[in-house]
């Protein structure tokens, strides 16, 4: 329960002030996509490229947080939307520390993605579906989960036994399974500079 003896403080240095320190703008790049369609992949492509511009970013990754942060959750619709919740409470601090946040989370349910796009402030969200065929995902499974789901050994298997709601208006559409890294790579790059995202230094 909350506690009702906690207030917001603010500091003296906001996210204008480290804007001009940077010298960037911030922004939650949102990646979403069934396991294997290769959110994290090219969450880290893009993370490279960026750095490689003089950009500050830093990928949030699923499994990587659920080594820590998220440890004691699960994979029941309830602790799906928890682990959504939290990530979205990281990114927009990430935000406000001036960060080109990416995250790389299947994060399955379109309410759950708004509930963060609502969080930040209007343009700072930036949906990227990162849509690929499911026999394609199946594929690429090195985990073998797929497999696992298909046997009934995995309960709650996003894109099996469980829905995946694919986004209806995305801000980037990148399709993993006919692009490669490189031009998937470029894809949303080339978004983040025509809507001044990111300028050249």
């Amino acid at each position: 329960m909350r506690s009702s003896n906690i207030r917001w403080q603010n500091g003296d240095i906001d996210r204008e002030k480290r804007k001009v320190l940077l010298n960037q703008k911030s922004a939650c790049l949102w990646f979403t996509g069934l396991s294997g369609s290769g959110k994290s992949t090219l969450a880290r492509s893009v993370e490279k490229a960026l750095y490689e511009m003089g950009q500050l970013s830093y990928v949030l990754d699923g499994d990587n947080v659920r080594h820590g942060l998220n440890g004691d959750l699960g994979f029941s619709d309830e602790d799906r939307k928890e682990n959504i919740r939290r990530i979205g409470e990281v990114s927009k601090l990430f935000v406000d520390a001036g960060l080109l946040t990416l995250t790389a989370f299947i994060s399955p349910f379109r309410a759950d993605r708004k509930a963060v796009r609502n969080m930040l402030e209007q343009g700072q969200f930036i949906e990227v579906y990162v849509n690929c065929p499911l026999d394609i995902c199946e594929q690429r499974d090195v985990k073998g989960l797929y497999a696992k789901a298909r046997k009934n050994e995995i309960s709650a298997f996003t894109g099996i036994s469980s829905p995946y709601e694919a986004p209806e208006n995305p801000e980037i559409r990148v399709n993993t399974g006919e692009k490669n890294l490189e031009e998937s790579t470029k894809i949303i790059i080339n978004y983040l500079k025509e809507n001044h995202i990111i300028e050249m230094k």
